[in-house]
C-alpha cells in the first residue's frame, strides 16, 4: 500500500454531489492531512496504524470484547450476545445508508492492500465509498454499547479513536470521514444502549412475575 502524502482535497477530483462537501470540508481535511503527513513513512507510525486498522476490520477486537463479556453463562453472556448484534446491524446499517446517500470518492493514494506504508503490514483494499468512515462508525458504535462504567468506556473510545487516527494515518479516509464515523457511531451507540436497557428491563420484570410452580 501506498501512504497517501501532500493531497490536499482541493486538488482531488470529485464529481457533482461532492462539490459541496469539497468547499465546506476541505480546510479540516487539509489541516489533518499535514499534520498526519509528518508521520507517514516512519515503521513504527504507520505498522501501528495498520495493526490498528486490521484489529477493527470486520469488528474483530469488538468481537473479542463481546467474548470477554460472555465468558460466564447466565444474563450477562445474553447481553453481550444483544449489544454486539445490535452494535453490529445498526453500524452496517447506518454505514451503507449513508455511503449510498454520500457516495464521496476516497482519497488518491488509499491502501491498495500491499502493506501498512513502510511497516510490511497487510491493509485490505477499501471497496466503498469514503464518507463515514464505516471502521471509525462501528469501532464508536460498539464501544458505547458494550462498555460499562467510566473506565470502560474510557478504554474502548480511546481505541476507537485511535482506529479513527489509523484510517487518516493510512490514507483511507478524510479527516471529515472519520469525525462523521465517530458522531455517527456515538449517536447510533447510545439508540442502542438505551433501546437494549429497555427491552432487558422489561424481560426482567416479566420474568419476575412469572408464576412459581
Amino acid at each position: 500500500m501506498t501512504l497517501r502524502g501532500a493531497l490536499p482535497p482541493e486538488v482531488e477530483s470529485y464529481d457533482g454531489r461532492e462539490d459541496t462537501l469539497l468547499r465546506v470540508l476541505a480546510p479540516v481535511d487539509g489541516a489533518a492531512d499535514a499534520t498526519f503527513r509528518r508521520l507517514r513513512g516512519r515503521p513504527w507510525a504507520d505498522a501501528a496504524a495498520a495493526v490498528l486498522s486490521n484489529v477493527s476490520d470486520y469488528g474483530y477486537v469488538w468481537i473479542g470484547v463481546a467474548l470477554w463479556k460472555a465468558r460466564r453463562p447466565g444474563a450477562a453472556r445474553r447481553r453481550a450476545v444483544l449489544e454486539l448484534a445490535g452494535a453490529g446491524i445498526t453500524s452496517y446499517a447506518v454505514n451503507k445508508g449513508v455511503k449510498l446517500l454520500v457516495g464521496r470518492s476516497r482519497p488518491t493514494g488509499a491502501p491498495a492492500g500491499a502493506a501498512g506504508g513502510s511497516s510490511h503490514v497487510a491493509v485490505r483494499t477499501p471497496s466503498s465509498s469514503s464518507f463515514p468512515s464505516g471502521h471509525t462508525l462501528a469501532a464508536f458504535c460498539t464501544a458505547v454499547v458494550l462498555t460499562e462504567g467510566k473506565a470502560q468506556t474510557a478504554g474502548a473510545l480511546t481505541l476507537a479513536t485511535a482506529v479513527a487516527a489509523s484510517r487518516v494515518h493510512l490514507g483511507a479516509h478524510y479527516a471529515s470521514d472519520v469525525l462523521g464515523g465517530a458522531l455517527m457511531g456515538s449517536a447510533a451507540g447510545l439508540l442502542v444502549r438505551r433501546a437494549l436497557h429497555s427491552h432487558l428491563q422489561e424481560n426482567e420484570l416479566s420474568q419476575a412475575h412469572l408464576p412459581v410452580e
